[in-house]
């Protein structure tokens, strides 16, 4: 995201903007934090820890807070741009003593969230069953994202030990149709069952 574009969305809003990093070449000075992020689900060192090393000097001198992030990638269905960019085969889903010990190791290395992400426009959702495995397993908060569709969805996450829903598909779909409050009143219990 360019500067200025970043510098309008801090402006407007009242929270803090927090970067998603897709490369070194999106960070910029306008944001309040970023999800430090290595792929631990991936065996590329490039994503393991070299974008890390480049990015580093850069956010110390920006003064950016950072995040220590595990980003572990699941099979959703649908080969995803991470999966393509980085060269990551995703983890299985039908695996979740996989998923527990990349997040145990996530969690031993010092990572502060545990993103775990079935891919942009994924076909299944993260599995309740990995979700409470995982949650039960460590004292990570977890980032739970791609292939969520509906609120309800997104409350059974949330209910399965989920900290943060990311969901975006679904609503660039569905544009200015309300659901991003729908989503927010599940998540934050407002609403039991649709």
């Amino acid at each position: 995201m360019d500067n200025e574009r970043v510098a309008t969305i801090k402006k407007e809003a009242d929270i803090p903007v927090i970067f998603f990093p897709g490369g070194v070449n999106q960070i910029n000075i306008h944001y309040d934090a970023m999800l430090f992020m290595s792929l631990l689900s991936g065996r590329n060192p490039q994503y393991l820890i070299g974008e890390q090393v480049v990015a580093a000097p850069i956010v110390k001198d920006l003064g950016i807070e950072v995040i220590p992030t595990a980003y572990l990638l699941f099979d959703g269905g649908a080969q995803s741009t991470v999966e393509v960019m980085s060269g990551t085969k995703p983890l299985p889903m039908s695996r979740p003593d996989i998923a527990v010990a990349h997040a145990l190791a996530a969690e031993y290395l010092g990572k502060k969230l545990i993103y775990l992400e079935a891919g942009s426009g994924a076909k299944e959702a993260i599995p309740v069953e990995i979700i409470q495995k995982v949650s039960a397993q460590t004292v990570v908060p977890l980032i739970v994202g791609g292939g969520i569709r509906t609120p309800d969805e997104a409350r059974e996450r949330v209910e399965a030990g989920a900290s943060f829903i990311v969901t975006g598909t679904v609503l660039e779909e569905n544009n200015g149709s309300g659901l991003m409050n729908e989503f927010a009143d599940a998540v934050h219990g407002k609403i039991t069952s649709v």
